[in-house]
């Protein structure tokens, strides 16, 4: 008999996500969010591999020039870390760390890494073009309640479960 594995109840991760989120908001004066982190360590990557790029770049210029002791001094960069620290921490305390490739049984090991792969590529460009992460630009966003948040969460679950139905039978028996 397989041993249950125990979780933090969701109602209450809801909650204190909440009172993560709103005590960000206090102290910061801006919401929660993880592009912001990527988007810093690429630029800062960019500057180093191609300074005479970054010079002629007019994105690139604004951004250094917004963060004058260089991008990665910038919190949001610091808040991934802790998440991923925090992660492998969890996993610890409960028993879970490990490598595991999850797929349904309809799809092959390269089948779901190469979608895997395309698919944060297409999440990482969508999180560009929408100004933010769903942490940033859904949660933070309603936790404002700003319209575009709003928008922006009823979009990320409104196109999860219409996937969801065509999607369903790589993941079922």
């Amino acid at each position: 008999m397989m041993k249950s594995q125990k979780y933090m109840n969701p109602y209450l991760a809801g909650f204190l996500l909440g009172l993560v989120l709103l005590t960000t908001i206090y102290i910061t004066g801006r919401g929660l969010g993880a592009s912001g982190a990527v988007k810093s360590i690429v630029l800062s990557t960019v500057v180093k591999v191609a300074p005479v790029h970054s010079e002629n770049t007019q994105f690139i210029k604004t951004y250094n020039e917004e963060h004058p002791h260089g991008p990665l001094q910038d919190w949001l960069v610091f808040e991934v870390i802790g998440v991923i620290i925090g992660a492998f921490l969890s996993g610890v305390i409960s028993n879970r760390v490990g490598i595991k490739l999850e797929r349904g049984p309809n799809v092959t090991n390269g089948t779901r890494i190469v979608t895997a792969i395309i698919g944060g590529a297409l999440f990482g460009l969508g999180s560009q073009l929408g100004r933010g992460c769903t942490s940033g630009a859904a949660l933070s966003g309603m936790a404002v309640m700003s319209f575009g948040g709003i928008i922006t969460m009823f979009a990320i679950f409104g196109s999860g479960y219409a996937f969801a139905y065509f999607f369903r039978k790589l993941w079922l028996k």
